[in-house]
């Protein structure tokens, strides 16, 4: 059983991670656009597109999340299995 406070952490780990990953994808920059706005840098987004980065992150983190939740709750894989350094470092 996962605790409602490890779950949380656990998408919220996942929510920002992917919105690192999200955020780049399909990006125009100023310089691409050729308006730069005085007292930007040339690499500033155009048109960030927040809410609609937002939207596919939620949706992308809520797949992985229940991937990840589905296969520690179904014990294939245990969480102990899952510490490889602890393996690695041991000799195990």
């Amino acid at each position: 059983m996962i605790s409602p406070v490890s779950a949380f952490v656990l998408y919220a780990f996942l929510w920002f991670l992917t919105l690192l990953v999200v955020l780049p994808i399909r990006l125009k920059t100023q310089e691409d656009v050729g308006e730069v706005v005085p007292g930007t840098p040339r690499s500033a987004p155009a048109d960030p597109q927040i809410g609609k980065r937002v939207i596919v992150t939620t949706i992308a983190a809520t797949i992985i999340y229940a991937i990840i939740v589905t296969i520690i709750l179904s014990g294939i894989v245990t969480v102990n299995e899952m510490d490889f350094m602890n393996h690695w470092m041991n000799g195990r």
